[in-house]
């Protein structure tokens, strides 16, 4: 199967098989189901040279969250599509929206035939010098963008629980979400020196970033322990991000493996150190987190 890229504005491509016809994604239609429901996914890719970074990652993600959400997408020649458009560009970002496409059913409905799996995407090209302080090298040598410290702090806001197969997937639900990001926002807005936040679910547990994850390391008395790196295991709330399968997959075969290990509110005095991820910005290292009660922990520059 061929897919077209059929233009719509300066920045959005609408992407489609070649026998569907061109008039159907000549503009986005009212009764998108992802402006009515959320059905739908997205990943953002970050490009360096005609690049996507972490391609594969993507592609993957692509894959799996089509499977989760019963979309027949046809993966390879969406990604070739995809691929021609990073080349275009350069650098920069591209944001790849896929949703169901409108069903005959009514309501919420998904119809139980072929049309139940069609599906629409939207790709936002996005041209600009992508920000970082230098790279971070992983064990297996892998290497990843890094950003300058920051401080970070506690959000009030939290994320919802989700039953599988709808938590880790980076869907187009994201009101939890958009409250935690308005509410960083303006604390940012009266103090620079933040640049994420630690964001919690309903359940009580520190999940992830405002729109990243998070490792983490805990004091302890054997300097070996110290050295571990934890990460939340997203299996009631949070996305699994693309940048946070990298940087496990670069531990996997190290000395020390990343471990899955839930963050609570009694961790947070006995963190060691602290950093964000995401695929576009990279390692995001902080250097104090601001609790809830007004409290600020120094966090050690520790090195991945």
């Amino acid at each position: 199967m061929d897919i077209q890229r059929r233009r719509l504005d300066a920045h959005w491509h609408a992407l489609y098989p070649s026998s569907a016809p061109i008039e159907a994604h000549e503009h986005f239609a009212m009764d998108n189901r992802g402006l009515a429901y959320g059905d739908g996914f997205f990943t953002t890719m970050a490009v360096q040279a005609g690049l996507i970074g972490w391609a594969d990652y993507h592609r993957q993600r692509v894959q799996q969250h089509a499977a989760a959400l019963s979309l027949q997408v046809a993966t390879d020649a969406l990604w070739q599509a995809i691929k021609a458009q990073a080349e275009q560009m350069g650098e920069g970002m591209l944001k790849l929206i896929i949703t169901r496409a409108p069903q005959h059913a009514r309501g919420y409905g998904v119809t139980p035939d072929a049309q139940g799996g069609a599906w629409q995407a939207w790709l936002k090209s996005m041209p600009h010098t992508l920000a970082h302080e230098g790279y971070q090298h992983l064990p297996n040598g892998q290497r990843v963008l890094k950003q300058a410290p920051c401080a970070a702090v506690c959000l009030r806001a939290q994320l919802a629980c989700l039953p599988a197969p709808l938590a880790g997937l980076k869907s187009l639900n994201c009101l939890d979400n958009v409250l935690a990001c308005a509410e960083l926002e303006r604390i940012k807005a009266t103090d620079s020196r933040i640049g994420e936040a630690l964001v919690s679910d309903v359940s009580g547990q520190w999940v992830e970033g405002s729109a990243s994850n998070v490792f983490y390391q805990l004091q302890h008395h054997d300097a070996e322990q110290a050295e571990q790196w934890y990460t939340p295991p997203l299996t009631q709330s949070g996305v699994a991000g693309v940048m946070r399968q990298v940087i496990i997959d670069g531990y996997a075969k190290s000395a020390q493996p990343i471990s899955m290990r839930a963050l609570h509110d009694d961790d947070l005095p006995n963190l060691r150190a602290l950093f964000f991820c995401n695929a576009v910005k990279g390692i995001i290292p902080i250097s104090a987190l601001h609790l809830r009660g007004g409290d600020v922990l120094g966090l050690a520059s520790a090195a991945l």
